[in-house]
């Protein structure tokens, strides 16, 4: 299957079916690099359990309790305690009560079930070996981003009519720049035409989004293909293109999510390849086991 006379100094090989071997080496790849997608985001846990250190001082101006109280545990556990015992309206946390299906310790779930939503921007979920805190925004924002990859690769990305057409200014350059880019936009689900001088109309964009914030969309299009000068094709870069619809439609950071729209986010994750990382590297979630935790309190 080798022949390794094909080099005096025996420094190259030649294989008898190179297609093969090329194969095996994309396969691996892909392999590797969709598993490592969830794999990243066990290791930002692991950095900020590594970044812990326990505190010296004590608090002197927090209440103390009979026994000792809070003057007994380290200033940073202290303060925590101190939010924690605050008036509930007062703290921006919600408990839910799991719905019908999502009971149970979530060991049927990778993710686990939600429990809670923190500061209307993290989701705390309840896992069979541990507790997983979920970007929302972040997670949505990689899902959709699979989606539109997935539409585009199909059959072309499905597009809804605005309802009133939104004008956007984006200077003489940027109109002139999406306006030569407006057939391959189309294929991505965003329909615009130049509209005088200096501004584009946007008549539909991708249905996947949903609700669009088209200003900025438009405008980080504009920079964008200023960036990408004219030598590339939109699909040559279609993660960055695909990356940037799906910024401006996600899930924000600040919006309160039922019980139901949290453990449907955790199941999609599950289900989608990549969803360990948003469109910017980031992770979209971290785990701490059992283990973990158990070491922050010094029970281990």
């Amino acid at each position: 299957m080798v022949d390794v006379n094909v080099h005096p100094a025996k420094t190259e090989v030649r294989f008898r079916d190179a297609g093969i071997v090329r194969g095996l080496i994309v396969g691996a790849l892909r392999t590797a690099l969709a598993a490592a997608g969830h794999r990243a985001s066990t290791t930002v846990s692991d950095a900020a359990l590594g970044a812990f250190r326990p505190h010296t001082g004590y608090s002197s101006s927090l209440p103390m309790g009979g026994g000792g109280g809070l003057s007994s545990i380290p200033r940073g556990l202290a303060e925590a305690a101190a939010q924690f015992m605050a008036p509930l309206d007062t703290l921006s946390a919600r408990v839910e009560t799991p719905i019908e299906g999502a009971t149970g310790n979530g060991a049927h779930y990778p993710l686990g079930v939600a429990r809670a939503q923190l500061h209307e921007t993290y989701i705390v979920a309840q896992t069979g070996e541990g507790v997983v805190i979920v970007d929302q925004h972040a997670a949505h924002e990689r899902l959709l981003h699979e989606r539109l990859k997935n539409q585009l690769e199909a059959d072309g990305v499905k597009r809804q009519a605005l309802l009133l057409p939104e004008v956007v200014d984006v200077g003489e350059d940027g109109a002139r720049r999406l306006a030569g880019r407006a057939a391959e936009l189309a294929e991505m689900g965003l329909v615009l035409e130049p509209f005088g001088l200096g501004a584009v109309v946007v008549r539909e964009t991708p249905a996947v989004l949903g609700e669009v914030d088209i200003q900025g969309l438009v405008r980080d299009l504009a920079d964008e293909l200023a960036e990408m000068g004219d030598h590339l094709s939109l699909k040559e870069k279609v993660e960055e293109v695909c990356g940037t619809l799906a910024c401006h439609t996600s899930v924000r950071a600040g919006r309160r999510l039922s019980v139901e729209e949290m453990n449907a986010l955790l199941r999609q994750m599950e289900a989608t390849p990549h969803s360990g990382q948003c469109n910017h590297g980031r992770p979209t979630y971290v785990e701490l086991k059992l283990a973990d935790i158990e070491r922050l309190f010094g029970r281990r």
